[in-house]
């Protein structure tokens, strides 16, 4: 009998790890589908606008993309734990790569704005997603931070922290149109921008090396093994 006592006190807790890998992918796939259509949209607006921000944000959401397609791999491979721990190495690199190219990109086209003056035209389109991206994003990231701690995940960590930085950047980019729209403050997008740059880039080099403040402000809960 004590034999058979630790085995039946651990089903709960697989099941309970089970149940936090499934959700984990829905928020995943959501993730790359949403994703997807709002890099289309952005693009397409920013094209029709001249809106080096709208386009730039389009890029944002790719990159979201590639981060949610990372994380969905290293879901899938939860249930080996020597499988798991390679997938959690391998999602962590591509995340941390994701922010710096993402930090890399703002940075530039924040300098390009900045130099050559540009000043797009009014998109109602583009408002209108940067509306939407401002209450999904938040709940988006929230419920990935939760799967993240459940699975003691720094890769997971990594992306809940992606996606709330498109939420910033989704704040950036509705502030930066309405302050065209109305004001003309060309200006005000790249600034915010550049503020934005240190912070992307550091997250993404304590992703590559195995550490993330992305759950619940934590700290380094997570190293490589």
């Amino acid at each position: 009998m004590s034999e058979v006592a630790p085995a039946a006190t651990e089903l709960p807790v697989e099941s309970s790890r089970l149940r936090l890998v499934r959700r984990g992918r829905v928020l995943a796939y959501f993730t790359i589908g949403y994703n997807s259509l709002e890099a289309l949209i952005a693009i397409v607006s920013g094209l029709a606008a001249g809106s080096i921000a709208l386009i730039g944000f389009g890029l944002d959401s790719l990159i979201e993309v590639t981060s949610g397609a990372a994380a969905l791999r290293r879901l899938h491979s939860d249930a080996d734990a020597r499988t798991r721990e390679r997938s959690e190495r391998l999602a962590r690199r591509i995340i941390g790569l994701c922010f710096l190219a993402l930090a890399a990109y703002v940075a530039w086209e924040a300098a390009e704005s900045l130099v050559g003056r540009a000043a797009p035209e009014r998109s109602m389109p583009g408002i209108a997603l940067a509306c939407v991206s401002l209450v999904v994003m938040p709940l988006l990231a929230r419920a990935k931070r939760r799967v993240a701690l459940g699975l003691n995940s720094s890769a997971l960590a990594s992306d809940s922290k992606q996606t709330e930085f498109c939420t910033y950047l989704s704040a950036i980019l509705l502030g930066g149109l309405l302050l065209n729209a109305l004001w003309s403050w060309w200006w005000a997008d790249p600034i915010a921008g550049l503020v934005m740059t240190p912070i992307i880039a550091r997250e993404g080099l304590l992703a590559l090396r195995g550490r993330s403040c992305g759950c619940g402000g934590a700290g380094d809960f997570a190293r490589p093994r």
